[in-house]
C-alpha cells in the first residue's frame, strides 16, 4: 500500500489534518491510517549554521574577521533534544514514503521551514504542496483535492531563503562590528534587520518627548442650542489676549453670515491584515503586537478565523460565493447579518480584488461556531467578525453643516 507522508508545522495542525484524512492511529511523533502518515515540526527545526561552523577562525569576535561571507550557506538542526527526536522520526518516515505532502503554513516562512527539514532529511520522493487559508474540515478537504506541485513554490522558498541569509549576514557581521567598536567589552550590541530600525523609531520618539517644550494656549468657544462654536481666531498665546477678545465679542450681537451643508458617504473600514488588527487591538484593548499575534494564531488553530500572517486587506474573487455561508455560520451576530439575508451581497472592488492578493487574503471568520474561547480571544474574534459583516453593508450617509457668523466684524 502506497504511503503518503504529510508534514505539518505544529502538532495541533497535524491532528486537524489527520482527522479529516481518517488517520486515527497515534504513534510516537506521528499519526497514521487510511494510507497516510501525518507528522509535524515545532516551527523551525533547522537554522543556518553559526559562523565558526563554516570557518573555525570565525569563532573569535575580531574585527579582522569581518566581513564573514560564507562561500555557501548550510543548515543544521537547532540544538534541542526534543527537536532532534522529532527530526529523526520525520527522517525515517520520509525514507519509507512514496509521496510527501508539504502541509506547512501557506506562506514564505512556512515554505522555508518545511523545505529545510526535507533537505536535511534527504527526501527524494515526489512532493506536493497543501495550500489552504483555514483549518476547517471543508478547507482541508478542498486543499487535498487540489494539491499543488512543489515546484510552483520554488520562488517563494528562494525569497524566504534570501531573507534568512540576508538576516544572517547583517546580524552576524553588524552585531560583531558594533559590539567590538562600541560595546566597551561589557555588552553585546545586537543588530538586526527589524529590531534596529524599530529601536531607532523608539529612540527618536523618546528624544522628541524629552525635547518637547509645552506652551500654554487658550481657545474661545461658546455653546448655542447644544452646538459648539469656535472662534476662527484660533488659539491665543496669553490668557489676557483671550479675555480681551471675549469682552469684544460679548458687547455685540452674533450674526449668522453663512450656512452650508455638505453630504457624502463613508464606506466600511477595510478588512484586517495582521498589522491593522494589531493596531486596532492595541488601541481598543491595550494588547501588544505579540499578544495579538498569539491570539489570532490561536483563533486560526481553533478553526474560527483564516490564516493570520497576511499583508493584504482584500479577498480573492473566489471567496465571494462562500460569504453567505460564512455569514450564516456566525450565529452570535444574527442581529447584524439578518439585514443581509435574502439579498444579493454587495461585491465591492474595495473588498474583492484578486490582483491585490499575495499569499493569502485578509483575515475573516471561517463560519465555524466559536467555542471555548478565552475572553481575550473573544474580543479579537469580535473585531474580525464585525469588520467582515460591515464589508457587505451599504455606505453610511453623512451630512456636515458648517455655520459661520460674526460679532462686531470679527
Amino acid at each position: 500500500m502506497a504511503i503518503t507522508l504529510c508534514i505539518a508545522e505544529k502538532p495541533s495542525v497535524a491532528r486537524n489534518i489527520a482527522q479529516v484524512l481518517g488517520a486515527t492511529t497515534r504513534k510516537d511523533g506521528y499519526i497514521e491510517g487510511n494510507g497516510y502518515q501525518i507528522t509535524w515540526t515545532f516551527g523551525h527545526l533547522c537554522t543556518l549554521k553559526k559562523p565558526h561552523e563554516y570557518t573555525p577562525a570565525w569563532k573569535s569576535w575580531s574585527l579582522n574577521n569581518l566581513p564573514m561571507l560564507p562561500s555557501r550557506f548550510g543548515i543544521k538542526l537547532i540544538d534541542n533534544p526534543a527537536y532532534k527526536k522529532q527530526f529523526d522520526i520525520i527522517k525515517q518516515l520520509m525514507q519509507q514514503a512514496d509521496e510527501i505532502v508539504n502541509c506547512g503554513d501557506a506562506g514564505q516562512e512556512g515554505e522555508l521551514i518545511q523545505r529545510w527539514v526535507m533537505q536535511k532529511a534527504g527526501a527524494h520522493c515526489p512532493v506536493k504542496r497543501l495550500w489552504i487559508s483555514s483549518l476547517t474540515e471543508e478547507a482541508i478537504k478542498e486543499g487535498f483535492s487540489k494539491l499543488k506541485e512543489q515546484s510552483e513554490f520554488q520562488s517563494l522558498y528562494e525569497a524566504g531563503l534570501a531573507r534568512a541569509i540576508g538576516d544572517w549576514l547583517l546580524g552576524m557581521n553588524a552585531t560583531r562590528l558594533y559590539t567590538q567598536k562600541y560595546g566597551q567589552n561589557r555588552q553585546v550590541l545586537s543588530i538586526g534587520r527589524v529590531q534596529t530600525p524599530t529601536l531607532a523609531l523608539i529612540v527618536n520618539r523618546q528624544l522628541e518627548i524629552e525635547n518637547f517644550k509645552p506652551e500654554p494656549y487658550w481657545e474661545l468657544k461658546t455653546v448655542y442650542r447644544e452646538t459648539t462654536f469656535s472662534a476662527t481666531k484660533g488659539r491665543f498665546t496669553s490668557k489676557e489676549e483671550g479675555l480681551k477678545f471675549l469682552e469684544t465679542v460679548k458687547q455685540s450681537d452674533f450674526t449668522v453670515t453663512d450656512v452650508s451643508s455638505k453630504k457624502g458617504t463613508e464606506g466600511a473600514p477595510k478588512l484586517f491584515d495582521l498589522t491593522s488588527l494589531q493596531v486596532e487591538c492595541n488601541k481598543k484593548f491595550g494588547y501588544s503586537a505579540d499578544d495579538t499575534l498569539k491570539l489570532i494564531q490561536s483563533l486560526y488553530e481553533k478553526k474560527v478565523t483564516t490564516y493570520p500572517r497576511v499583508d493584504t486587506t482584500y479577498l480573492s474573487d473566489d471567496i465571494y460565493p462562500k460569504c453567505p455561508a460564512i455569514l450564516d455560520g456566525i450565529k452570535d451576530y444574527a442581529q447584524f447579518t439578518a439585514p443581509l439575508k435574502n439579498t444579493k451581497l454587495v461585491k465591492s472592488k474595495k473588498v474583492f480584488d484578486s490582483s491585490k492578493i499575495t499569499d493569502h487574503h485578509a483575515i475573516i471568520p471561517t463560519g465555524a461556531h466559536p467555542q471555548n474561547l478565552t475572553d481575550m480571544e473573544k474580543r479579537v474574534f469580535d473585531l474580525v467578525a464585525r469588520r467582515f459583516i460591515a464589508a457587505f453593508y451599504p455606505d453610511c450617509k453623512i451630512s456636515t453643516t458648517t455655520i459661520l457668523g460674526e460679532v462686531n466684524k470679527i
